[in-house]
């Protein structure tokens, strides 16, 4: 029998290696990951061990107003209060899961007073203690384990991600408020140049005969136009700052800012090439550490197919129903082997489910890849494509700043229209509100690379 038993024992262990196969990464194709901006057909190939990924935000944003701005964010912000409990939690959660290989003790005092027919009464009493201890012969509780532990990684790498979404955000809106503010002085300035304009053609109305008055009209409309791009401006510098103090937790207020023109970012945006660009991208870590979660849930299931075995052990201070006076201690031991058999399906259920769950997973974390390297792909074209046309903006407003002033003179020697002159200045000022914005895109370029990448060396 004792050979027969070590036979079956040993066949169970050889069937149950696979219980305990550790979680190793599958094969992913990163080929043609980032397109290059400058083609319309080629992958980016980059190699640069200065990669702007690895770039601490500190060296990525080095404004000291945007600096504080971040670091109050980072202290305060809800978000990231809650990302960082919600790892607290897992962290218990592998407490747990580590306790189990250790056995459980129980405590369970009893007394009892009884007696037959009115006779003398019996005291009975026992101070037990009970251990047991599951066998982890079959890796149930050791894939449990280890599946909390992916948890965990993935829970840390959310709480990464959400602190780069608050960097990022946080950035994104200071660098909207300068756009913002340079708008509101370019209006103002235009303000001041069409109520010129305007106050110009009532003279020339009233001083020369034949002067239409729809030229004063059309020049006083010019004039408020400009104002109703201003009021719409304020309003959205407004908003902008009410978000921003939710974002770094504390009531809407102004915010302290510098200026556009005085802004410093990172123009080597080399980024790397294949995973190795992703390294620092917590959310495609965290759907790896899924996908090895999902993996371990798999060994979980498969050892529910064999016996658990349970070892119970007891110690008590005991006299015996009154029988043993004074008490005695008892102790005793139990082993026990529960086989499952017939479980309404519910073991073989499981394990296709969690196959099937380890498929998602892994579609899961190729769908991660893709977005990250669509993502960096947009950010690199957003950032050359807005360099390139602020530089054709530049050029435009010299030439539109030329031509408002050219047909002013030609105005006052009645050689140019009115309608010349206010058409003058609207190109000007569109051109210039969008030059304003293409270099804000410029730098939002830069915010989303260090996004998409995943928030540099934290």
């Amino acid at each position: 029998m004792k050979k027969i038993a070590t036979i079956v024992l040993a066949a169970a262990l050889m069937s149950s290696c696979g219980l305990y196969t550790k979680y190793e990464r599958p094969d992913v194709n990163t080929a043609g990951l980032v397109r290059d901006p400058l083609s319309l057909n080629d992958t980016l190939k980059v190699n640069s061990d200065e990669n702007f990924g690895n770039m601490p935000w500190r060296s990525v944003f080095t404004d000291p107003q945007l600096q504080a701005l971040i670091e109050q964010g980072l202290e305060k912000n809800f978000d990231l209060l809650n990302a960082a409990l919600n790892v607290k939690m897992v962290e218990e959660q592998l407490k747990v899961a580590k306790l189990a290989f250790i056995p459980g003790f129980s405590f369970t005092p009893q007394g009892t007073i009884s007696s037959w027919d009115g006779g003398k009464a019996t005291k009975a009493y026992s101070l037990p203690v009970t251990a047991s201890w599951n066998v982890d012969l079959f890796g149930n509780l050791l894939n449990v384990k280890r599946s909390t532990q992916m948890q965990l990684l993935a829970t840390k790498d959310y709480q990464v991600a959400v602190k780069t979404n608050i960097i990022s955000g946080i950035a994104n809106l200071y660098y909207t408020l300068l756009m913002l503010d340079r708008q509101v002085e370019i209006i103002n300035d235009m303000e001041q140049l069409t109520k010129d304009t305007w106050e110009k053609m009532q003279v020339m109305k009233e001083s020369r005969i034949g002067y239409r008055s729809t030229a004063v009209q059309s020049a006083e409309a010019n004039y408020y136009s400009v104002q109703a791009q201003k009021a719409d401006l304020l309003r959205q510098i407004r908003e902008m700052e009410n978000s921003l103090s939710l974002l770094i937790g504390q009531p809407a207020q102004t915010i302290a800012r510098g200026k556009l023109e005085n802004q410093s970012l990172p123009t080597n945006l080399a980024t790397g090439v294949g995973i190795q660009m992703l390294n620092n991208r917590a959310d495609v870590h965290a759907a790896e550490m899924q996908l090895a979660q999902c993996f371990y849930d798999i060994n979980t299931a498969r050892s529910r197919f064999y016996p658990n075995i349970t070892i119970s052990a007891t110690g008590a201070f005991t006299n015996n129903n009154g029988l043993v006076d004074p008490g005695k201690i008892l102790l005793s031991a139990v082993g026990s082997l529960v086989q499952p058999i017939f479980q309404h399906g519910q073991i073989v259920a499981g394990l296709k489910v969690a196959k099937l769950q380890y498929e998602q997973a892994y579609n899961n974390w190729q769908s991660a890849i893709l977005k990250a390297g669509s993502e960096v792909s947009n950010a690199l074209v957003m950032y050359n494509s807005s360099t390139e046309k602020s530089a054709i903006e530049a050029k435009q407003i010299e030439v539109l700043q030329k031509n408002v002033e050219d047909t002013k003179a030609l105005m006052a020697s009645s050689g140019s229209t009115y309608l010349e002159v206010i058409q003058a200045q609207s190109s000007l000022l569109s051109t210039q509100l969008s030059k304003v914005a293409d270099d804000f895109y410029k730098m939002q370029a830069v915010v989303n690379l260090y996004q998409a990448l995943g928030g540099g060396a934290q």
